[in-house]
């Protein structure tokens, strides 16, 4: 069977099964990818960490990624079913050399894929578009497998979720964390299991929505980005008049929070909490965060003699900034939350533990906490479909004309801003679309111009 160049996405492998992505496929990727490691590590025995989410069709991808790294010479370490943050924490706490999670993430119950990672010295290089994802197309595609009689070896690791929850609490003073109230979200994926062990270990009770794992979704997409998801625990949030809400994607690498008046807290408000937090903990480190929204975290970051370091938009970007820059702390403004101390991979559960550290230390709602961190208004995610890319440089070019006495930055798409306001306008990377994000210091300015950008967007 003939592999189809567009499963090779910017930040991983991901396709619908079994059209796209089935057993043969994945049998090759696990060659594939074999052949990749050889190739660039250059060592005699090499040892990957693989991990599956509850999709119906991870099981079988498993097996036959599995097959073609043992019949590649490479041996495998099964760490079962588990969260993507499980499976880094894996290949960077036991030092093993990469690591593969059977996962499309977000995506509806028909997709599945892989993500794929390398252990470096210093931390966690996730396999995209600018660190080798090209390079395994190009061996997969054209079926170039290392060629060896070496057969690899298969062990099982089932302790890996507890050996990562004992590490994360001690970097916290979780003795501290107090009785609150919280629901839970897991959206019957992966991050049911990792919430279920962490609170046993806490004095926080728990009201658990969907934590049945289940990879038809039956109750809504496992997409914190696409807040009519979180209706619901919005909901009960109020209705059990919780402490905080916790909404997380479908395979853990992303977490969303709702406050106890069931509102949605903006990704970059945490960013914000959280810089201020560690650099109190960790003076004078760096702090990354990505470019969409960037006024209140700056401030913060400022404010606490931080430096602050702006990224191109997506995960494997941002991490890839924070290891080039040794920085402390990333936030991305779609819930990704990066940590030196996880070798610059995701950590959803740290995240929920510093959160809490900081309520129970405060004695206030979260609400309260948050609003003298917050100096910007943000308008939220706007796309324009446009299929025409001749059309789209030629929005680009009217915005840029017409905001000329602006501060410009092409680092990703096209950002301009003043004093009061400023806006990015990115082209995606999958999709024929332009997404703008807009920020003002007050409600009156980001509405005044949201639409003053929108006329310009829509005019011929």
């Amino acid at each position: 069977m003939k592999v189809n160049s567009s499963i090779f996405k910017s930040y991983d492998i991901r396709g619908i099964y079994p059209n796209d992505i089935n057993k043969e496929v994945a049998y090759k990727i696990g060659k594939g990818f074999a052949t990749f490691l050889i190739n660039s590590l250059k060592k005699r025995e090499i040892i990957v960490s693989l991990g599956q989410d509850m999709r119906l069709s991870s099981p079988i991808l498993k097996k036959e990624f599995k097959r073609g790294l043992i019949n590649s010479g490479i041996n495998v370490v099964d760490i079962g079913l588990v969260s993507t943050p499980t499976l880094y924490f894996s290949v960077f706490n036991y030092n093993y050399d990469a690591g593969v999670q059977i996962t499309a993430s977000h995506n509806p119950k028909e997709y599945n894929g892989f993500k794929l990672v390398k252990n470096s010295e210093n931390g966690i290089i996730k396999i995209g578009k600018n660190s080798g994802m090209n390079i395994l197309e190009d061996i997969v595609l054209k079926e170039r497998f290392i060629k060896t009689n070496k057969k690899g070896k298969s062990i099982i690791n089932k302790k890996v979720l507890n050996d990562e929850i004992n590490k994360l609490i001690e970097f916290i003073d979780y003795k501290k964390i107090k009785k609150l109230k919280i629901v839970a979200d897991a959206a019957n994926a992966m991050l049911g299991i990792d919430l279920d062990a962490l609170f046993k270990k806490l004095p926080v009770k728990l009201i658990k929505m969907n934590f049945k794992l289940d990879g038809r979704f039956p109750k809504h997409e496992a997409n914190p980005l696409k807040f009519e998801t979180l209706k619901d625990l919005q909901k009960k949030v109020i209705k059990e008049k919780a402490d905080l809400g916790i909404a997380p994607d479908g395979d853990g690498d992303r977490v969303f929070f709702i406050d106890e008046k069931g509102k949605i807290i903006p990704a970059s408000h945490i960013t914000a909490l959280l810089s201020k937090e560690l650099l109190r903990m960790f003076p004078k480190e760096k702090i990354a965060f990505d470019i969409r929204y960037i006024f209140t975290p700056k401030e913060i970051v400022l404010k606490e003699k931080g430096f602050p370091i702006i990224t191109p938009v997506g995960h494997a970007l941002i991490s890839e900034k924070m290891r080039e820059k040794n920085a402390l702390f990333a936030g991305e403004s779609s819930g990704h939350y990066f940590f030196r101390q996880t070798g610059f991979a995701e950590s959803s559960l740290l995240v929920i533990l510093l959160v809490l550290e900081i309520i129970s230390r405060e004695n206030k709602p979260i609400s309260k906490i948050l609003k003298p961190l917050i100096s910007s208004f943000e308008s939220g995610e706007i796309n324009f479909e446009l299929k025409d890319k001749k059309l789209i440089k030629n929005k680009f070019k009217i915005l840029k004309e017409h905001y000329k006495d602006g501060k410009i930055s092409l680092l990703d798409g096209l950002s301009i801003e003043y004093p009061d306001w400023r806006f990015n306008l990115r082209a995606s990377n999958t999709e024929p679309l332009l997404r703008l994000n807009l920020e003002a210091k007050s409600k009156k300015i980001l509405k005044e111009k949201q639409k003053e950008v929108l006329s310009l967007l829509n005019s011929n």
